[in-house]
C-alpha cells in the first residue's frame, strides 16, 4: 500500500495550490484520509482530515476557509485546495491513512509561499 502526494511548488502569497493524494492499487473510500504539515524547525500538525463517509471534515484553525479537503471521483485520490495561500503555510506536506498495521504516509511534497 502506498500513498503519493503531488501538487506542491513555487507561489507567492495569496495564490492557490491543489495538492494530491493518490493511492497505489487500493481505494481511498475506506479510510479517513488526513494531510499534516512540518515547517522547517517546527513539530509536524493536521491540517486537515475526511472521515470515510464525507460527513466529517477537520480543519486546522489557522487554515480554516482557506483550505478545502475533498475526496474525488477516481475514489482513489483525495485533494486539498489550497487558497490564499500565506508564508505560514510553507511546510512539506503528508497525507497520512490509519490501517490496522499502522498508519500510512507518503513521502510529502514540498509547498512554498515567498514572494
Amino acid at each position: 500500500l502506498r500513498l503519493v502526494e503531488s501538487g506542491g511548488g513555487l507561489v507567492q502569497p495569496g495564490q492557490s495550490l491543489t495538492l494530491s493524494c493518490t493511492a497505489s492499487e487500493f481505494s481511498l473510500d475506506l479510510f479517513a484520509v488526513g494531510w499534516f504539515r512540518q515547517a522547517p524547525g517546527k513539530e509536524p500538525e493536521g491540517v486537515s482530515c475526511i472521515n470515510s463517509n464525507e460527513l466529517t471534515t477537520y480543519y486546522l484553525d489557522s487554515v480554516k476557509g482557506r483550505f478545502t479537503i475533498s475526496r474525488g471521483n477516481a475514489k482513489n485520490t483525495v485533494y486539498l485546495q489550497m487558497d490564499s495561500l500565506k508564508p505560514d503555510d510553507t511546510a512539506v506536506y503528508y497525507c497520512n491513512i490509519p490501517t490496522t498495521a499502522g498508519p500510512i504516509w507518503g513521502q510529502g511534497t514540498q509547498v512554498t509561499v515567498s514572494s
